[in-house]
């Protein structure tokens, strides 16, 4: 299961010329800073797992509740990008970012690998949605090795809010509506359950990535929320 009721998540490419910034900057300053905040438990990133995937990152924060992502501490570091935050986001291609309700999930833990599939929901309204697509991530759950299925909803309101930190950017797509989070051992291991979620009425439009972990950041001494 995840760790919240929350998270916001990310899908970017990189520049050749900014990638090592990019590492650098994600790993040694932006993702302590983010998991700094209080309400935030854990950051991961994820790199595609073959050439079909784009773009090629997918970055995750689970947070306690959603209003953790509308509130005042969250705000204050938007506001204030540092220098090498607009330095490395000035790298930045095919961005789409989404502050996103988690609607289900369930499964004993985080996996090695992770598939994201982006969709609009053909069902007459959310909360019918919210009930059948819920269903398919409670089945799905139980395909072998497969270790979460998490269903989220973008709040579009919230994620189309423009802060210093997105000002002047260039490089944002459109934001996801829904979208399901399969994680597992192996990319094997994603395939019949992708195909389950793909074949599902509901699922319209989809966009499918998948992603080998990279990177994990939990709350630490050095990073205290």
């Amino acid at each position: 299961m995840l760790c919240g009721k929350g998270m916001v998540a990310i899908w970017n490419g990189i520049s050749e010329e900014g990638r090592l910034d990019f590492y650098q900057w994600h790993i040694h300053e932006h993702m302590p800073e983010r998991t700094g905040i209080p309400g935030f438990l854990r950051g991961r990133r994820y790199r595609s797992a073959d050439r079909q995937t784009h773009p090629e990152f997918f970055t995750l924060y689970e947070v306690e509740q959603f209003d953790v992502i509308t509130g005042e501490e969250y705000a204050k570091r938007l506001n204030a990008p540092t220098p090498w935050t607009r330095r490395a986001t000035s790298h930045f291609l095919n961005t789409s970012r989404a502050l996103a309700r988690v609607l289900s999930s369930e499964g004993p833990g985080q996996g090695g690998v992770l598939a994201t599939v982006r969709f609009q929901s053909a069902a007459t309204d959310d909360q019918q949605a919210t009930s059948e697509l819920s269903a398919l991530v409670s089945s799905t759950a139980r395909f072998p090795l497969l270790t979460g299925a998490h269903l989220c909803k973008a709040d579009e309101e919230a994620t189309q809010v423009r802060t210093a930190e997105s000002e002047g950017r260039t490089d944002y797509d459109a934001p996801p509506n829904w979208f399901i989070l399969l994680e597992g051992c192996t990319v094997e291991s994603l395939e019949a359950p992708l195909q389950a979620v793909l074949q599902h009425p509901d699922i319209r439009k989809a966009q499918v990535g998948r992603y080998l972990l990279e990177y994990t950041r939990l709350k630490t001494d050095a990073a205290a929320g």
